[in-house]
């Protein structure tokens, strides 16, 4: 099921979703001329939206419109949780595989609000490719590792099953709940979020959204969303568009 999820994803997203849009309209040209002129134009409509800054704006407004979170409310909270986003599976320079740029941010991010806080720390996220064929360390141990080695900060608990947000949520229930940990700083991507702090609160736990890596906003860095479209905010749209395809998918199947 995880396979097909990601092959209808990455089918309709970014940046193979307009161009599947463009070749469509261009299959149709012969039979059916006028609708294939409108689909293909709407393919090269949508793919320019999606890297262009007012269009790619309007889209992570509402996913970043939770705010960095306050020092002092982390006096509430009984532990950190950290979301993967990933790792990357050649890294020489590492000895292997280590985290890659998405978990690296919501690593960093974390071991500062331990640092702060005082708090035990949870990571979560599981590899498929690693729980299949046993190659190494998943996701969640390498974030270990790299809080543990690079940041100096410990790690408590280790949740290595999770495949998505859902499962995020719903296996780091399990193993905080028995131990008396029910408020949690939550820390992934700002765009990331809502759906994380949904799937949370749904699994049983008070959720203190601590966001991190906001891609626009105020003040926002032109470098991640620069005035002209380019790869970077390329980048920032195909994110935006991977988190409102997952809020929808995980609503309809709740």
């Amino acid at each position: 099921m995880l396979y097909l999820k990601n092959i209808v994803a990455a089918l309709i997203l970014p940046p193979l979703g307009p161009l599947m849009l463009v070749a469509l309209g261009l299959l149709l040209l012969g039979w059916l001329p006028r609708i294939g002129r409108v689909v293909a134009w709407s393919g090269i409509a949508v793919g320019l939206a999606m890297i262009t800054p007012a269009s790619v704006g309007t889209l992570l407004e509402p996913l970043e419109d939770i705010p960095a979170v306050e020092p002092a409310s982390l006096a509430g909270a009984d532990a950190i949780v950290i979301l993967s986003g990933g790792l990357r599976d050649y890294a020489p320079e590492y000895g292997g595989s280590t985290v890659n740029r998405i978990t690296l941010e919501r690593v960093r991010y974390g071991a500062r609000l331990a640092r702060q806080s005082g708090l035990p720390v949870l990571v979560s996220g599981g590899t498929p490719s690693r729980q299949a064929n046993a190659r190494g360390p998943g996701e969640a141990q390498l974030m270990k590792q790299v809080l543990e080695e690079d940041f100096r900060v410990p790690v408590k608990w280790v949740e290595g099953r999770s495949l998505d947000t859902r499962q995020n949520a719903d296996f780091s229930a399990q193993l905080l709940l028995p131990q008396g940990v029910k408020r949690v700083v939550l820390v992934t991507h700002a765009a990331h979020m809502h759906r994380s702090v949904e799937a949370f609160e749904h699994a049983g736990l008070a959720v203190i959204p601590a966001p991190t890596a906001f891609f626009g906003g105020p003040g926002k860095d032109d470098n991640l969303l620069p005035k002209l479209p380019g790869i970077n905010t390329a980048y920032a749209g195909g994110y935006a568009a991977h988190e409102w395809v997952g809020i929808l998918a995980y609503r309809l199947s709740r």
